[in-house]
């Protein structure tokens, strides 16, 4: 399947560039998004079962799995059999395998590949896929892969990919606190933050939130703390995440304490305190800022 004819559904902020790069390479691409909105290179459609006729792939990037479930029950029956339904939405568990089991029913592939690397990895071409499904169809979505990002993972069965990408954004959410809370306390010991930055940075409290995405502006590599916390990934995106690992931890009975600390903080930073919007590293001046009396 070299040059399989492409069918695209969701074409937001994410879905839009990843479709387009598809475009770009080569591909026979039809898109379709309830919105209306469009990618560069890819022909829209009017409706789901327009874009996704004759298929070899459908491609889904959706909100949530309230919305995969009702996509693909709608589309499913319209694909050709052995046709991949590959969906890189971030939904829960439990959904994704519900819908992998219903692809399976109408002879289809099903991978589940949610991405991480935001709008900026998906514009580039530079996203991680970590990917649940069949060895098969995790070898049929490769090529994709390779056009969209730069790495792919395949972690097991279906919704191994989810399981992968809501363990990993946890960790992500609980250091990113941390690293604020850390700069914030620096600040009232009166040490200087780009001291903070060289000593943690290499040293035993090194992680990803201080080393590449430090959330304290003019320290360390570029970071959206130096464009005003305007997104890279935005702190609704994280709560969502957040979510998600605490729906999952709650359905296999994990102890997971610091992340459903981390969704507390910033289900308050978004819902309570206008964090809306801003990157999810903007929890720095929400701890610099409030008034500990």
């Amino acid at each position: 399947m070299t040059h399989p004819k492409i069918g695209f559904i969701g074409l937001g902020n994410m879905g839009a560039p990843m479709a387009a790069n598809l475009a770009k390479a080569g591909m026979t691409v039809t898109g379709f998004d309830p919105a209306g909105t469009t990618a560069k290179g890819v022909a829209a459609a009017n409706s789901g079962p327009e874009a996704v006729h004759d298929a070899d792939v459908v491609l889904t990037m959706l909100p949530d799995g309230e919305i995969l479930r009702a996509v693909a029950q709608e589309l499913l029956p319209q694909m050709k059999p052995g046709a991949l339904f590959l969906d890189c939405s971030t939904v829960d568990v439990q959904s994704t395998r519900d819908v992998a089991r219903q692809a399976a029913s109408h002879g289809l592939n099903f991978v589940d590949a949610p991405v991480s690397g935001g709008v900026g990895g998906a514009a580039a071409g530079t996203l991680t896929f970590m990917a649940g499904g069949s060895e098969a169809a995790f070898a049929a979505a490769q090529p994709l892969f390779d056009i969209m990002g730069q790495k792919a993972v395949h972690c097991g069965a279906a919704g191994a990919g989810q399981a992968a990408k809501i363990c990993n954004n946890m960790i992500l959410g609980a250091t990113m606190i941390a690293t604020c809370e850390a700069f914030a306390l620096a600040d009232k010991l009166g040490l200087d933050r780009q001291k903070m930055f060289d000593v943690v940075s290499t040293s035993s409290g090194y992680s990803w939130s201080m080393n590449a995405y430090c959330p304290a502006p003019g320290v360390g590599p570029q970071s959206p703390a130096d464009n005003g916390y305007k997104p890279g990934f935005a702190a609704e995106l994280m709560l969502k995440d957040l979510r998600l690992s605490q729906q999952a931890a709650e359905a296999v009975n994990a102890d997971t304490p610091m992340g459903a600390r981390a969704l507390e903080l910033y289900r308050q930073f978004v819902e309570d305190e206008g964090g809306r919007g801003q990157d999810f590293s903007a929890m720095l001046p929400r701890f610099a800022d409030r008034d500990r009396r």
